[in-house]
């Protein structure tokens, strides 16, 4: 069965598929066709229906109604997740006035964000520009995804919040709900859950072959040093990437209770592979 299979150029994803698109495990069926795209290029073409299975943003999922999020893949901070930088030290309770640069209307950042701090003046740039404009004064600061979360002290800029931070306190620690993986319904639940193990089983293997996924996901480094990437990967392929388990499912639950409270998303039915690891 051939299958397009999209996510994003970053160094996390690739990680996750190192085993799969390499063929170092059994394919369990599936013949893929791979496909690389930005996150935001990813939720749009999920919402057009081009992919069987795409990386997409939690925050998408609202949007996109005949896709089922799948069990492993996930991208869920411990703590931590996006940040806001700016050039110079602003007040948090400052930011709804400013202009901010956001990586995207679909990302999980952006709905993160409003939940914080409400509704603000934002303009849409393609995350690994959202540094330039920081500094160039195009937008007084700017909603960073991605190794940018890391490497935004290189270019001198500073952090002003921690959106991770106030949603592992708000939350009583559950994880962080960024990133998923999901495939359209038309394949039924038994092929979802099938390829659901598949996916599983290619995080797995490059957790247990960490050098060589490493320098796979390098190709995907964008000029990023490989210290940082290594940490950039282990911060964002963890227990909860490996199966979302409990935590996972809960936190994408109150994600969306939340923001259904303030009316940041339409009424939408969340689906969760029930797959068996």
């Amino acid at each position: 069965m051939e299958i397009s299979v999209g996510h994003t150029p970053d160094s996390d994803d690739a990680f996750m598929f190192y085993g799969m698109l390499t063929g170092k495990i059994p394919s369990q069926g599936f013949t893929i066709k791979h496909v690389i795209a930005d996150i935001e290029d990813l939720n749009k073409r999920a919402q057009r229906h081009e992919l069987d299975v795409t990386a997409v943003s939690i925050h998408a999922c609202a949007y996109i109604p005949d896709y089922t999020i799948l069990r492993s893949g996930g991208s869920f901070g411990i703590g931590y997740g996006p940040i806001v930088i700016a050039k110079q030290n602003i007040r948090p309770e400052e930011l709804k006035d400013l202009k901010i640069a956001i990586p995207g209307k679909m990302t999980s950042a952006f709905l993160l964000l409003q939940l914080m701090i409400g509704k603000f003046d934002h303009v849409e740039i393609k995350f690994s520009d959202i540094p330039d404009a920081v500094n160039s004064g195009k937008v007084d600061a700017g909603l960073v995804i991605h190794e940018t979360q890391l490497s935004y002290k290189y270019e001198g800029l500073q952090k002003i919040l921690d959106v991770g931070e106030w949603w592992d306190k708000t939350t009583n620690g559950l994880p962080v709900p960024l990133g998923t993986n999901v495939m359209s319904d038309k394949f039924g639940q038994e092929t979802i859950q099938r390829f659901d193990k598949y996916l599983h089983d290619s995080i797995k293997y490059g957790l247990e072959h960490l050098d060589d996924a490493l320098d796979y996901s390098m190709q995907y480094s964008r000029g990023k040093p490989a210290d940082l990437i290594k940490k950039f990967v282990s911060m964002y392929v963890n227990d909860v990437t490996v199966d979302m388990g409990k935590s996972g499912e809960e936190s994408i639950r109150r994600f969306f209770s939340m923001a259904s409270e303030k009316s940041l998303v339409p009424k939408f039915e969340i689906k969760i592979s029930q797959a068996k690891f």
